[in-house]
């Protein structure tokens, strides 16, 4: 499978006055959280909330800023959470994709609502 890449918008929801940052992320479904680069959190001006230990792709780990809040819009569907700062570009991970109601089509490299629930995102809380 070839690389995916989603459009989308983030915004700082503690200075609403900023503007958002639009970005092409590369979706990651084995990947849990939102990432952004520090020069992403710098614009957004986001707050540190705390240190998180993560274990990157060679198996390392190490501890680094979890930021946040912020609004993650894709199309017509939100979530909200905080960033992991990391790496040099926005990865969308599993937990925000789930959250949007979102799902990946393989074959055509997309990412779009699901299928299921195309007018307001859809989840299960049982």
């Amino acid at each position: 499978m070839r690389l995916v890449f989603a459009e989308i918008e983030l915004k700082n929801l503690l200075a609403p006055e900023l503007a958002s940052y639009h970005t092409r992320a590369l979706v990651d479904t084995g990947a849990l959280h939102l990432c952004i680069p520090q020069h992403i959190a710098f614009q957004l001006k986001l707050k540190e909330l705390e240190q998180r230990e993560v274990t990157i792709a060679d198996g390392t780990k190490r501890m680094i800023p979890y930021v946040g809040p912020l609004k993650v819009t894709f199309g017509n569907r939100n979530c909200f959470t905080g960033a992991m700062v990391i790496g040099d570009e926005v990865l969308l991970g599993a937990i925000p994709m789930e959250d949007m109601d979102l799902v990946v089509i393989p074959a055509l490299q997309q990412v779009t609502p699901n299928p299921l629930s195309p007018n307001i995102p859809a989840s299960v809380v049982k």
